[in-house]
């Protein structure tokens, strides 16, 4: 298998997967290119999940976070029942109406189209860059989970596709903890304790390069590497969160250590650039605050965006819309909060659970987004009836769709005369800053 998706992932450009996205002609009538949304009015929920979740044998199974595929058409969710869930979405033109979800919340809006069962907690999942519905070679995504080696699974069949195996010096298998595709979709970047290793996906197996993130001088990022993010526009470089409190940034392609970043409360748990590649944005557990970093200059925190997460060792996620301007993450309150990033100032916010809000994420074009929620819970299963999972409403430990308003044309370019008004007085502010 691994050298069926050497020779198919070779011809593979990126000029052919842009060609298959949907264009901003094609789907102006629907909202505007890139999607304008509105957050100053609320979204509705197009399409809820619950019981899909709940038919697990664990009671206490809750969801740990969702992240749309980047061709849009499906999205993948994990949860604490060892499983990955991928729910292919209907299309956009027949989404439900606003009344239609809310009136069958007894059941879910539809099936999943597969779940996957690893054998241990997983730890991170992600999407291969260039995945298109269109070609079934490149419908995957990666997994890591406890004790296994890195799993690369194919969506279409859900069966395993290739294994990618570290081993330490006891010659034994250990598992990464948080793993990403470079932005040419070639190598699959892998964090340890300490270190980096690097697969090609054209070589399943025990091949790797492994680089220390520790210095000669034993200096640099120490702990365990939780996250990795590459950036859009600066060609290799990529982000390194750890749970000592510390992002890293390095070159790609020697792994060079440009600068660690300091100021997080948590261990930092995700890492994010901005679209145009010139902020980075890390969040920690049982911290409060995601950070902005301006990797250009990065003596100073530019700004701090509050959320409800100081008394949850959970992943929270947040995300960046489509537009680059907006930032949107959950926390512990059940709420949505939204970030103008420009500015810095929260903006708007929606109740999307009762519960933890710990994953979000924006659909790459469409004026949607994803949300995930749950938490687990103690105690509750030695009660007289012990039916934890009956007592749950169905706003609790689910996964939904949100539907977002856009502005019209004639709003969208007053909207965005505004936005490049404002982007050249900073950008003079900037020049003239000393």
């Amino acid at each position: 298998m691994g050298e069926q998706l050497q020779q198919e992932n070779a011809d593979i450009q990126v000029e052919e997967v842009m060609e298959e996205q949907p264009t901003a002609e094609s789907q102006s009538e629907y909202y505007s290119w890139p999607p304008a949304i509105r957050f100053d009015i609320p979204p509705y929920k197009t399409y809820h999940f619950y019981r899909h979740f709940r038919a697990s044998s664990n009671p206490n199974n809750f969801l740990k976070g969702v992240k749309w595929s980047p061709d849009g058409s499906c999205f993948l969710t994990s949860s604490d029942d060892n499983t990955l869930s991928v729910f292919t979405l209907p299309d956009f033109e027949n989404r439900t109406d606003e009344n239609v979800c809310s009136s069958a919340a007894i059941e879910d809006s539809f099936s999943a189209n597969l779940a996957i069962t690893d054998g241990e907690a997983i730890y991170d999942y992600c999407w291969y860059p260039y995945m298109s519905a269109s070609d079934p070679v490149s419908c995957v995504f990666a997994t890591t989970t406890r004790d296994h080696p890195i799993h690369l699974w194919d969506t279409s069949t859900g069966q395993l596709r290739c294994t990618y195996r570290a081993y330490d010096n006891m010659d034994e298998i250990t598992a990464a903890f948080s793993i990403g595709f470079n932005p040419t979709g070639t190598k699959i970047f892998a964090g340890y304790n300490k270190s980096i290793r690097i697969f090609d996906i054209h070589r399943p197996g025990r091949e790797f390069e492994q680089r220390s993130t520790i210095q000669g001088n034993k200096e640099g990022q120490t702990g365990i590497i939780s996250s990795i993010a590459f950036s859009p526009s600066h060609t290799g470089m990529l982000a390194t969160g750890s749970y000592s409190q510390t992002t890293a940034i390095h070159r790609e392609d020697n792994m060079e250590q440009l600068y660690v970043l300091h100021g997080q409360e948590g261990g930092v748990t995700h890492v994010q650039f901005s679209k145009d590649g010139n902020y980075l944005y890390t969040g920690g557990r049982k911290d409060p605050y995601i950070l902005c970093w301006d990797i250009r200059k990065t003596v100073d925190i530019v700004y701090k965006l509050y959320r409800s997460t100081e008394t949850t060792n959970q992943r929270i996620q947040f995300d960046i819309e489509p537009y680059g301007r907006h930032l949107g993450t959950g926390g512990q309150d059940g709420l949505v909060h939204i970030y103008d990033l420009q500015t810095g100032q929260w903006v708007s916010s929606f109740q999307a659970a009762s519960d933890t809000v710990s994953g979000f994420s924006f659909h790459p074009f469409l004026p949607m987004a994803a949300t995930a929620s749950g938490h687990r819970r103690f105690g509750a299963l030695d009660d007289s009836d012990g039916d934890l999972s009956l007592t749950l409403r169905d706003d609790e430990n689910c996964a939904s769709v949100w539907s977002f308003s856009v502005y019209s044309a004639e709003d969208y370019a007053a909207n965005s005369e505004h936005v490049d008004l404002e982007q050249s007085v900073d950008q003079e502010n900037t020049v003239q800053d000393p």
